[in-house]
Order: C-alpha cells, then sequence, then structure tokens
C-alpha cells in the first residue's frame, strides 16, 4: 500500500480509520462533505496561481506518469513553479499543491480552504518535506496557505491578499523524525490481519468526524450517551472512558436538568411535557399582520462579487407566509435569485416590498435571519430603515422549545425545527421533508444554488422549483408549529 499524504492524515487521527478504509470500506457512512470538497477544489486550482506563471503536473491514476512529468519539470526549469508536483519515497507518496523550484532550492506549499492553520495540517506538510527530504531535495522553505477571512474583494480578486501564507519550515523540521517514526508504526499497524481492538475518543471527532464512529460503537446499548444532544463530545468520551454509558447510570449523574430531562423521558415514556402558562406568555408577544420568514444562504470560499468576503452568508432566497388578521387566510409570498449574479439587492428590495413597516415577523432561530437583514441593512443604507424595522420587530418561534416550556420525548433533546415538526405532526406527509425531490435541507439547498451555474436551463428550472417547495416547507411548517401551540 502505497501511504499518501491523506492516508498519512488519517491515520495520524487514527490508525484504525485507515485500516477500516483498507479493509471495510463498505462500513464507511457518507458524511456531508460535498461543500467541503467543493470549497477545497475550488481553492485549490486557485491557488495555482498565486506565484504567478507555473506548470501543472496532470493528474494521472498511474502514478508514475505523474512523478515523471514532475521530474522532468525539475530538470528542464532552473526556476519554475509546479503545481501537483508528484513524489514516491519507498511507498510513500505526495503530490506538493505548489513547489516553488529556485536553483537548488525548493520551496513547498500546502494549499487548504481553512482560514487558519490547523494541527493536522502541520502532519500534511511534515509528511512531504520528509518525502522531498529523503529524495533528496533541499526543501529550504515549507509554508502552509489558507483562506484570509478578513479579505474584502473589490472589483478585481486578489490573490496576494485572499491567500495568507504561514511558514511552517522549523515546525516541519523538529516532526522530520516524528514522521519517520510514524510511519514505520503505521506499517507494521496496517499488516494486522485481524480488525485492531482499539477504543474510541476523541479522537472519533476532532480534527474530522470519522465516517465509522456508527461501525466501532454498534455494539453499544442505545440510546446511550452519545444520543444526548447538546453535551460537549469530551464530556461524552470522559463519561464513556469511565464505563458511564447507559442511560440508567447517566441520571444518576450530576448533568444539566435538559440533559437529564431528555434521558428521564426516553427511559420512563413520559407524557408531553407543556407548561400552558409559559407558552401562552409567548403567544402573547406576537400581534397580526404576523409574518414566518427564512432565508437561504450560500457561500463562496473565492468571492465572486464586490464586497463579499470568504465563507460569507450571501441570501439568495426566502419564503414569507403571512396572516393578516386573527383567523384571517393564510397567505405566502416567496424570492428566488437568478444565479450568476449577486443576488443580494433585488432580494432586499423585494423583502421591503412584502414585509411592511412595524410588522411582527417569527424566524425559527432568528439569529440567523437577524444577521442576515443586519448584513443587508449595513450594505443598502437607502433601505436601511425599513430592514432594521422588519429586524427589530423579529420574534424567534423556537423559544418555548429551547427553554423546554413545550417538549416531547420524540424530540430526543433537541429543538431543532428538524425534529420539533416530526414531534408534533408524526403521520402528515405534507410536512415531511423527506418526501421532497432534491432538496431536502440547508446544506442541499445552499450547493444547489452555489453550483447552478454548471447545469443545463432545464435542469436549472427544475432545481428551482425544487428549491421554492423546499424553503416554502420551511415557513409553512412555522406556521403548523405556531398552530398547534396556539391551541394549547
Amino acid at each position: 500500500m502505497n501511504l499518501s499524504k491523506s492516508k498519512y492524515c488519517n491515520a495520524f487521527q487514527c490508525m484504525k480509520m485507515l485500516w477500516l478504509y483498507q479493509n471495510k470500506p463498505e462500513e464507511a457512512e457518507e458524511l456531508d462533505n460535498e461543500a467541503v470538497f467543493t470549497n477545497g477544489n475550488e481553492v485549490g486550482q486557485k491557488a495555482k496561481g498565486l506565484f504567478g506563471d507555473y506548470i501543472d503536473i496532470e493528474f494521472n491514476p498511474n502514478l508514475t506518469q505523474m512523478i515523471e512529468d514532475t521530474k522532468k519539470a525539475i530538470e528542464e526549469n532552473k526556476n519554475a513553479i509546479i503545481t501537483e508536483a508528484s513524489f514516491l519515497y519507498d511507498h510513500n507518496f505526495c503530490s506538493v499543491d505548489i513547489l516553488k523550484k529556485r536553483g537548488n532550492s525548493y520551496e513547498i506549499y500546502e494549499v487548504k480552504s481553512s482560514t487558519e492553520v490547523k494541527d493536522i495540517y502541520l502532519e500534511d506538510a511534515s509528511f512531504q518535506y520528509f518525502v522531498l527530504t529523503k529524495l533528496g531535495y533541499p526543501v529550504k522553505k515549507v509554508s502552509i496557505v489558507h483562506i484570509n477571512s478578513n479579505y474584502v474583494r473589490g472589483k478585481e480578486l486578489e490573490l496576494d491578499k485572499l491567500f495568507k501564507v504561514e511558514d511552517i519550515t522549523e515546525i516541519a523540521k523538529e516532526k522530520l523524525p516524528l514522521v519517520e517514526k510514524m510511519i514505520k508504526n503505521i506499517d507494521k499497524y496496517m499488516k494486522q490481519k485481524e480488525e485492531p481492538n482499539d477504543s474510541i475518543g476523541i479522537h472519533c471527532k476532532k480534527p474530522y468526524e470519522c465516517p465509522f464512529f456508527a461501525y466501532c460503537t454498534r455494539d453499544l446499548e442505545k440510546p446511550n450517551v452519545f444520543n444526548i444532544r447538546g453535551l460537549d463530545d469530551k464530556k461524552k468520551f470522559d463519561y464513556y472512558q469511565k464505563g458511564i454509558y447507559k442511560y440508567e447510570d447517566l441520571l444518576k449523574e450530576d448533568l444539566k436538568d435538559n440533559y437529564k430531562e431528555q434521558i428521564d423521558f426516553e427511559l420512563n415514556d413520559k407524557e408531553d411535557k407543556i407548561e400552558k402558562e409559559e407558552v401562552k406568555d409567548f403567544l402573547n408577544t406576537l400581534s397580526y399582520p404576523l409574518y414566518f420568514l427564512d432565508f437561504e444562504t450560500f457561500q463562496q470560499v473565492i468571492p465572486l462579487y464586490e464586497g463579499i468576503r470568504p465563507y460569507m452568508q450571501i441570501p439568495f432566497q426566502y419564503s414569507l407566509h403571512y396572516i393578516e388578521t386573527e383567523n384571517g387566510k393564510l397567505l405566502h409570498k416567496e424570492f428566488l435569485a437568478e444565479s450568476g449574479s449577486d443576488p443580494r439587492r433585488a432580494l432586499a428590495e423585494q423583502l421591503v416590498k412584502d414585509i411592511p413597516m412595524n410588522c411582527c415577523t417569527l424566524a425559527y432561530n432568528m439569529t440567523f435571519e437577524k444577521t442576515v437583514i443586519k448584513n443587508l441593512a449595513e450594505l443598502y443604507p437607502d433601505l436601511r430603515e425599513h430592514l432594521l424595522n422588519i429586524r427589530e420587530n423579529m420574534k424567534d418561534l423556537m423559544v418555548p422549545f429551547q427553554k423546554r416550556q413545550y417538549y416531547t420525548k420524540e424530540m430526543l433533546g433537541s429543538y431543532s425545527i428538524k425534529y420539533v415538526l416530526p414531534a408534533l405532526y408524526p403521520d402528515d406527509p405534507s410536512l415531511n421533508y423527506h418526501n421532497l425531490e432534491e432538496i431536502h435541507n440547508g446544506s442541499e439547498a445552499m450547493n444547489a444554488f452555489a453550483n447552478m451555474d454548471n447545469l443545463s436551463k432545464e435542469e436549472q428550472q427544475k432545481l428551482r422549483n425544487n428549491l421554492l417547495k423546499y424553503c416554502e416547507l420551511d415557513t409553512y411548517a412555522m406556521v403548523k408549529i405556531y398552530e398547534k401551540i396556539k391551541k394549547i
């Protein structure tokens, strides 16, 4: 087995993860990493031009070809920027994102789509330093290239400002003997025929979520400590290491009331908890006309529009259900931007048309909606007064569930709308997100809109319809929750 830099990092997090990838890949869960991979590819491609013209080593499943192409580029150029430069020492393979050759010296640049340098990145770059050093290349510098979160795009994209370059040469040098030792340990570990019996721990969650966690905990009684909503991962593993993971045992521990309540409801199949007076007090803060608002946003790691920062939440869609009077008819409005251009101005203009001044607007987890509106108000001074008025008159439908004034066993300790809704309406297919086509959650909506320009017109139209249906269900769900608690 060739040990690549990604496999090395997998093993650095958990050697059993690498063993399972090689021997039982079918047990890996599919994690929602689409956006991460997309961002990584986008950043990687853009960073290739960071230092000017470059020679790109084209990917080839035949690694030998990539290695030969790299040798040729090095031999034929005294000074060169080579991207995806590929090397093999013994059975250790790496492709360097950016290799800068200056005469007889070399510089390694490892590109990341993150806005900070994480510890695992140091291991990644140090592995590359090990491979090149063992091959006899005099590496004078090792750096991590990552996104500058404070960069605000002007009319033109400035790569030297978009990216930060952090020198980690001394760290890579210090880690050289540790990398060599680690590789030997990996080689020995991977020769095991029987599945290793390694214990689970916080490494299952950090620095990345392990896709084999469900497999490695398959024999644990369900539910258990890992099902407690909101409890810190480290505390969960601390309890597990002490042998305290069954709900019956956890109930005896010094846990917060909301954690104990989740356990108590599960163990004793308790009736719904409804604090009627508190819920009514919340309802009394609302008034008609009553608006139910939900935004969808997407992010651009490489800002395409002026005034955008990397990973900034850009609103592109909203759904708006509203009731003008007590017992009035339920009405609906919506907005979905055209792809390929900055959607914010058109969305803001439509929003102030759709929501009058001094009206009560409900959101679910309103911090998100308030932040979107605040950003729009700062961006467009002519709409500022109206936008901030909408923001100031916003209420949060999440409150009764967040405060556990309304709680059922089926909510599984969560106050997310994706748990509250099916708990209140378990048998209503019109409120089941799984029955939607293509778009079932916010991550899918974000990714779909961000990549819409890559589709045909027919595919775009179908996707737009599915986005509208998804966002409409978000606010219709809020209406149904509101109707439910009104009946208390």
